[in-house]
């Protein structure tokens, strides 16, 4: 027999309505006793079943109910007897190709000499995760000198507590200028564009930790450095201190598939004429300016990529009308800068010294010779697509067979001049040590004329 029916047989129907009356004022009754004393202790119930995944759409770490996924909330130890326990989040981003990010706020502590970053917590269990600071991940033999960081999250009962031994009142973002960073193009695509993407909105109320140290790095860009934080670095791997931090984004921003490139790229480029305190904006209009002349910076090489005639060149170009001045780049970025600032159309062979470019006035002209060797792809990506979101004008002159030094070191029917692909299948160490390292260019000057004469018609739209 049903609950309901040995209800109604047991009471008249005026008894029914008032036992469920008083049975329902009972009931509210108890339940307003319950909240009000046990609301101080149900703010903190745990959350069960804790596990830490990474989400397929976004591969962001974060820790999964039985019904539900959501961003991992750490509640850190309490600091003193009077400081409530704030609220610490963890949030990692593991889907970008070029780069890993982590952000986390709350009592996050840094022990240096062993690259952890610890993130208490007291209310998961102990877990961990490893992450290398240097925006370009997918490259082995880039990532290997790179310094590997520990992220722990831990228990406040589980371990024994570290105890601060500075206290930061600032954020802190920790980054790697290993890897290719000595190079001059890999050190502004991998170190210093995303460095400025992912600091520029602190206003430089932000420490730079600092892991694979070089003093002549943070030197040369010092001036750089300084515009983005007003704090003195920190080299984190020689740090023997327990560094406290309010938050700390653990590597850097990098737009996937992009060299020298972000989506606020003429920010970028208006950023480095004001730390370096450049002039010119943009570059000469040869249809308001026919009394001055256009200036020409032909980017000269010593060991590899060098112009072979390098006197016809120069004569060639003031037979146009440029003021030609012949330099190669150098480390003093106060000096290059304002002397390619100072140009308005730039040229050199492939290579680190055409980055450059970042410094020379909008609308002003880029000419990138190619060498030999089926070059289209490094061409555009490193240099002829960036610096068209520069607000540059380009130019390409791909040399022929004949203008390159190769043809004096192997036969003309040899692989490496007839078929370059066959050179790139073995792997970019072998293609490199041939078309990058072994050869110089001899330029065929009446051809080039046209590129000379193609620049003056860019100077003057």
């Amino acid at each position: 027999m049903k609950y309901e029916e040995i209800f109604a047989r047991s009471f008249s129907r005026h008894d029914q309505k008032r036992f469920k009356l008083g049975a329902s004022l009972a009931c509210f009754v108890v339940l307003w006793f319950m909240c009000t004393v046990f609301k101080p202790y149900l703010r903190i119930l745990p959350v069960s079943n804790l596990r830490l995944i990474k989400t397929n759409n976004s591969n962001r770490h974060k820790y999964k109910t039985s019904n539900e996924t959501q961003t991992l909330h750490l509640l850190p130890p309490k600091l003193s007897k009077n400081r409530e326990a704030e609220r610490t989040t963890l949030i990692c981003n593991t889907s970008k190709s070029r780069c890993d990010v982590c952000e986390m706020k709350g009592d996050i502590r840094i022990q240096g000499n062993s690259s952890t970053i610890f993130v208490f917590s007291s209310l998961t269990g102990n877990s961990s995760m490893t992450i290398k600071p240097y925006a370009r991940k997918s490259d082995k033999s880039a990532m290997e000198s790179i310094t590997t960081f520990t992220i722990k999250s831990i228990q406040e009962e589980g371990e024994t507590m570290l105890k601060c031994t500075k206290i930061h009142n600032v954020p802190a973002i920790v980054f790697s200028v290993g890897g290719y960073a000595r190079n001059n193009f890999h050190a502004f695509s991998d170190v210093i564009i995303p460095l400025y993407a992912t600091s520029r909105d602190f206003n430089r109320e932000v420490k730079f930790l600092v892991t694979n140290h070089r003093s002549g790095w943070t030197s040369k860009f010092q001036e750089l450095l300084q515009e983005l934080s007003r704090y003195e670095i920190i080299d984190i791997d020689h740090e023997n201190e327990v560094n406290c931090f309010p938050s700390v984004v653990v590597g850097l921003e990098k737009e996937d598939r992009k060299e020298l490139d972000i989506k606020s790229m003429k920010d970028f480029t208006l950023f480095l004429r004001s730390s370096y305190s450049l002039e010119r904006f943009t570059a000469i209009n040869l249809t308001n300016s026919l009394t001055k002349k256009p200036r020409l910076l032909i980017v000269s090489r010593q060991k590899t990529r060098a112009f072979m005639n390098i006197k016809e060149l120069v004569h060639a170009a003031q037979e146009f009308g440029f003021e030609v001045t012949v330099t190669e780049m150098n480390a003093n970025l106060t000096h290059v800068s304002r002397l390619v600032n100072s140009c308005d159309v730039m040229m050199g062979v492939h290579g680190a010294g055409l980055t450059n470019m970042v410094f020379l006035p909008e609308n002003g002209v880029l000419i990138q010779v190619v060498p030999w060797g089926k070059m289209d792809w490094l061409a555009n990506t490193y240099f002829g697509d960036p610096s068209k979101v520069m607000g540059l004008k380009y130019l390409e002159y791909k040399i022929s067979q004949g203008e390159s030094t190769l043809v004096d070191q192997y036969p003309l029917n040899h692989q490496v001049l007839v078929d370059p692909f066959s050179i790139q299948r073995k792997g970019w160490g072998a293609y490199k040590s041939i078309y990058l390292d072994k050869q110089n260019v001899m330029l065929n000057i009446t051809r080039f004329k046209e590129t000379l004469s193609r620049s003056l018609e860019l100077l003057h739209s």
